[in-house]
């Protein structure tokens, strides 16, 4: 008797391993997303097992560790820690553009590449997986695939609603994902900018989520510099054309500032550029920038969002000198 228990087990796994495939085909996924892959990973955002019925699904919060631990919990199947990209881009990735899982529904201010991320299955998805292999099941498909765009309008409004919304100097606006370091390149735009590079022109914002969110490349190469996408390019990147300068701006949360390797191959990087350089970093605060100070490199620049109106000039005899309030009267 004890042998025919994993044979039951590995039965019932195939089973429920198949009925999802065809749910995934149900739901109009293409065969790259139905595969094995994205069927198990379907199943841990599910939290079914396969003596679970359908109609008991549940709607975990789960990162990708997490699902592949319960994949191999739960059906026998390990993935390596090193295949979390691929159930990323293969399974989940397209499940959150087809509005069949939600992204940090927790926390829509979390980071887009934050290790904190976690999926859900969307509630109007779970009700109808629930309904698998009963007689409400068809008129339930039906009604959720003629609804489907407008669920993921509605997913995306409320994640536009998430979304930093940035004003540059020209008036127009560009909305950066929500979280990590945006907040702060927020006040790099609208606050550096206008301070200490009045009438300058933003040619480049990076975003975790579209790296190149905002990008001039016409600017860009009338001042002599082209940009491979690959090229590990500055967070903001602003041209002060009343000094005919090139500000390149870190914006530092928790790593990243320029250091003396940062700013060598910043230098190389822009080798053909017109302008004449300009390292800076940026942090939120003081207390933040205490951690890096000693990393700063010289020859660069810092400033403090906390501190507006100040900067910190690691530049030696350039700036020595008295300032206008202690100048002889």
């Amino acid at each position: 008797m004890p042998t025919n228990k994993p044979n039951r087990l590995d039965e019932s796994r195939k089973q429920r391993l198949t009925e999802t495939g065809k749910i995934l085909t149900a739901l109009q996924f293409g065969p790259k997303q139905r595969n094995e892959t994205a069927a198990y990973t379907l199943l841990a955002l599910l939290d079914l097992r396969p003596d679970v019925p359908w109609e008991d699904a549940q709607a975990p919060l789960r990162g990708i560790t997490p699902v592949i631990d319960f994949i191999a919990e739960a059906y026998g199947v390990r993935y390596a820690p090193n295949t979390r990209e691929t159930i990323r881009d293969d399974a989940v990735k397209f499940f959150v553009e087809a509005g069949l899982l939600l992204r940090n529904p927790d926390d829509p201010n979390r980071p887009t590449n934050s290790g904190k991320t976690v999926y859900q299955i969307e509630p109007s998805a779970l009700a109808l997986l629930r309904k698998i292999g009963t007689a409400g099941w068809t008129p339930v498909l039906n009604k959720y695939l003629a609804s489907r765009e407008s669920i993921k309008h509605e997913i995306a409004r409320k994640r536009n609603l998430a979304r930093v919304p940035v004003t540059l100097p020209d008036g127009s606006q560009v909305a950066l994902s929500p979280g990590g370091q945006n907040p702060l390149i927020k006040a790099i735009i609208e606050q550096f900018c206008p301070a200490f590079a009045p009438g300058g022109v933003v040619i480049y914002i990076g975003d975790t989520e579209n790296k190149f969110v905002h990008l001039e490349v016409e600017r860009l190469k009338s001042l002599g510099v082209t940009l491979d996408s690959a090229a590990k390019i500055p967070d903001v990147i602003v041209h002060y054309t009343a000094k005919n300068w090139l500000l390149l701006i870190e914006a530092v949360t928790s790593a990243g500032p320029v250091d003396g390797k940062r700013r060598k191959e910043l230098k190389e990087l822009f080798a053909g550029c017109k302008p004449g350089l300009v390292f800076v970093t940026a942090f939120e605060t003081r207390r933040v920038m205490q951690s890096f100070l000693s990393h700063i490199a010289w020859e660069s620049e810092v400033w403090i969002a906390e501190d507006p109106d100040h900067m910190i000039h690691f530049n030696g005899e350039r700036f020595l000198g008295p300032y206008p309030d202690v100048l002889p009267k």
